[in-house]
């Protein structure tokens, strides 16, 4: 295995590193500095404010936050994730990432992480002798936006743009199989394990999966970074990649399903009773997430565009149910091999944290288990057509929810809660003037 000091050292090309975190809109929030320092933070790691990973999707401070002027805006200390030192392939020079996250001075982790709540999520699966197996869907737009009318690329092979969506067609990705054959090398020099591309149903729109972790924060680091490399690499090739839920009225938004199993300390699948079936295990998981949607819509649905994904006949989840294979409820228990029997969470947009949205999901799904929570009958037919409940369709209502939520205080710890709540609060008031073309500018290549 290459250690991060071994990588640096087979690569001495590199100059510059980067060092980040993801913030709670999972922004990446660091510094840039010489390669020569990387001994130092690899070590010692490097500070900066805790309020850094409070910021709201301006970049701008959270005016009440009590961690900015109430606290004296006190610095935190950033350590290495077990990630290590990354390439940075959408970058001209070679460039080495440093992942990262934050801790207090005494070496607490700092709440006010996502990735700490996640890691904390996982640390109570480890208690109960539980490993959940975790994979990603995620879907994206190429587009040019060199315009104020957002368009599909013209294609590097023919100079021509597709005028329509092309569901799983061989032309769309081939079309632009330069940008994916580097797509595809950067996430293996990155170690992010990407697997199937296809096009999807949107113009210009494709999801690529990736494979099952059973380390849910590699999981995690996996979809963050991969957001990170498919927008700074498209940029690269002449165009714009965009995560954000709706940048089209007339064309399907952008998701990020997710996929997880469980295993128990014999490595044994606890959802799999050799049946298409599953097992009663399986169900009070489901029904731990199907409790807890209204309260964590915000972490699926974080922006005020997530919501114009979240209607009826979009391909994207309005009530809350689950099916067995079924692709318009919320949540789904796909089909397949027994061995596999897993539970699909189908609500979050491409623009959410994926730490803060596979905390949300893991955490109601332990839940479900501890508090054997009683799943309703799996649905069957068209979800949007039933009197199934509905999840929160704006964002102020999930936003309330969110805030008052005693499901969501059983996942996240109260500090996280406070901040998002206030972030989400400042971003709320300051985007109600927001025409749908300035939405665009600020969601298209930030989320």
């Amino acid at each position: 295995m290459i250690t991060p000091h071994s990588w640096l050292a087979q690569n001495p090309d590199v100059k510059t590193i980067r060092v980040a975190a993801a913030d709670l809109n999972g922004q990446a929030r660091g510094k840039r500095m010489s390669a020569r320092y990387a001994d130092k933070v690899e070590v010692e790691g490097t500070r900066f404010p805790l309020s850094v990973l409070n910021l709201d999707i301006w970049g701008e401070d959270i005016e009440d936050s009590p961690l900015v002027f109430e606290s004296g805006d006190q610095d935190g200390v950033l350590l290495p994730t077990e990630r290590g030192f990354l390439p940075m392939p959408w970058l001209e020079g070679p460039t080495a990432l440093l992942p990262m996250w934050m801790f207090h001075e005494d070496g607490r982790p700092f709440d006010g992480d996502p990735r700490q709540a996640l890691a904390r999520v996982l640390e109570r699966y480890k208690t109960k002798g539980l490993t959940p197996v975790v994979a990603t869907e995620l879907e994206f737009y190429l587009i040019d936006d060199s315009s104020r009318q957002l368009r599909i690329p013209r294609s590097p092979r023919s100079g021509k743009r597709r005028p329509g969506a092309e569901t799983l067609a061989l032309r769309a990705l081939d079309a632009f199989d330069r940008f994916f054959t580097d797509l595809y090398e950067a996430c293996e020099a990155m170690d992010i394990p990407a697997d199937t591309a296809i096009s999807e149903a949107g113009l210009g729109q494709f999801e690529i999966n990736l494979v099952y972790s059973p380390d849910a924060l590699k999981a995690a680091d996996d979809a963050w970074l991969f957001k990170l490399l498919v927008k700074g690499l498209a940029r690269k090739h002449g165009f714009a990649a965009s995560f954000m839920a709706k940048p089209y009225d007339d064309y399907a938004g952008n998701g990020m399903h997710t996929h997880f199993s469980m295993l128990n300390e014999d490595g044994d699948n606890i959802f799999d009773d050799g049946t298409e079936k599953g097992t009663d295990m399986m169900r009070h998981a489901i029904a731990g997430c199907l409790s807890a949607i209204p309260d964590s819509t915000l972490l699926f649905a974080p922006h005020g565009n997530s919501f114009d994904r979240l209607v009826p006949g979009a391909h994207a989840p309005t009530r809350i149910c689950w099916g067995y294979d079924n692709r318009t409820a919320a949540v789904r228990v796909p089909g397949g091999s027994h061995k596999a029997r897993r539970i699909e969470h189908r609500v979050s947009g491409g623009d959410v944290n994926p730490y803060l949205m596979i905390a949300a999901i893991l955490g109601a799904a332990l839940i479900g288990m501890e508090d054997e929570m009683v799943a309703p009958p799996a649905m069957t037919g068209n979800a949007y057509s039933q009197k199934f409940p509905e999840m929160p369709g704006d964002w102020g209502t999930a936003l309330a929810h969110f805030e008052t939520s005693e499901i969501m205080r059983r996942i996240f710890p109260d500090e996280l809660v406070r901040n998002l709540t206030l972030t989400k609060r400042q971003e709320l008031r300051d985007s109600t003037e927001l025409t749908p073309e300035e939405q665009v500018e600020l969601y298209l290549d930030t989320v």
